[in-house]
């Protein structure tokens, strides 16, 4: 029989246990299921036990980290606890050693909103000290959710005067003729992940009189031509079905006293084949450009259902000749082809 490795983590008191085991053990059993240990209560520890070191190692650490969080009053969910797995696994030792980041206030019940992932709480602090930041990422990494939660929340706190939120209606192909109504019937179905967003911040009466005094601006890219944005935070979002023509349109709206953050995921563009994100685009051109900062999010960051974790895995995982899948711009494709 192998010998059996332990390590032991402090507990303060039978609340904490309660909150790091989850109802009925709910998280213990996560944690023991994905991993090859047993973690057993003892007076004033738990214990982690297992033949592998490593393993007991990566366990203890996990633990450490949400007791971290339990300790400066977070309420821990299953995502936490299955988030933290994945970044004991990927070595993210900044989250995992560390009580959770500044959170952000919002309008809401809830009142803030947390960064949750190590990418997220890099995100939110460039945010704070840049005036343009991009975020580039896959689905579900709360790039765009993030960036509306500081944008409201600089709108609270008095240091803008409104919001812009805006994005590329690819789907719609640039021709909106064919759909009912007037032109904001005919892009609303685009935008409406945002209108989403904002009415999780804040409620709805707030953010109709807002919406009604243009406080709070949605529109797509286009109606950004021409403007000179001042004293505002600018959100362009889904930013890989930007064209080159646009992105740079889009940046030099920029104001004074302003910030804008751009998101997307250059895995995902809409564009035709022929057009060149703007995203992938400034990438290269804005990369040395001081004051501008660029924070990359991976899979380890995502924060909705673990099923979208794994389908972003079996992504990256699938055929290395689908160029979207690799992450190539339809520009280098073209290359390869001749």
């Amino acid at each position: 029989m192998q010998k059996q490795e332990s390590k032991g983590v402090p507990i303060q008191s039978n609340a904490e246990v309660q909150a790091l085991f989850g109802q009925s053990d709910a998280f213990l059993k996560i944690i023991e299921d994905g991993f090859d240990v047993r973690v057993v209560l003892k007076s004033d520890s738990v214990a982690v036990i297992g033949e592998d070191i490593t393993e007991v190692n990566r366990v203890t650490t996990v633990l450490e980290s949400l007791l971290h969080r339990i300790r400066k009053g977070e309420r821990i969910q299953t995502a936490d606890v299955n988030y933290v797995i994945r970044a004991s696994s990927a070595g993210e030792r900044d989250i995992l050693a560390e009580p959770g980041a500044e959170s952000i206030p919002v309008f809401s019940k809830r009142g803030v909103i947390r960064p949750k992932t190590a990418g997220q709480k890099r995100y939110v602090e460039a945010i704070k000290h840049n005036d343009l930041v991009f975020g580039i990422g896959p689905a579900g990494t709360g790039k765009t959710y993030l960036a509306m939660a500081m944008a409201v929340s600089a709108l609270k706190s008095g240091q803008v005067s409104r919001i812009i939120l805006t994005r590329p209606a690819v789907e719609a192909g640039e021709r909106l003729g064919f759909l009912p109504g007037d032109i904001a019937d005919k892009v609303h179905p685009y935008l409406r992940p945002l209108y989403d967003a904002l009415y999780d911040m804040m409620p709805a009466d707030t953010l109709d009189k807002y919406i009604e005094r243009n406080v709070i601006e949605v529109a797509p890219i286009a109606f950004m031509r021409g403007r000179t944005l001042n004293n505002s935070f600018v959100v362009l979002d889904e930013a890989q079905n930007a064209t080159i023509e646009q992105m740079k349109m889009f940046l030099t709206r920029l104001g004074f006293d302003s910030k804008a953050v751009v998101t997307g995921d250059i895995t995902q563009t809409d564009l035709p084949n022929h057009k060149v994100s703007g995203l992938a685009d400034a990438q290269e051109v804005l990369s040395d450009i001081k004051g501008i900062q660029f924070v990359y999010f991976s899979k380890v960051d995502v924060v909705r259902h673990e099923l979208v974790q794994r389908i972003v895995e079996a992504y990256e995982q699938a055929s290395p000749h689908n160029t979207r899948r690799n992450g190539m711009n339809p520009s280098d494709a073209d290359s390869e082809e001749g």
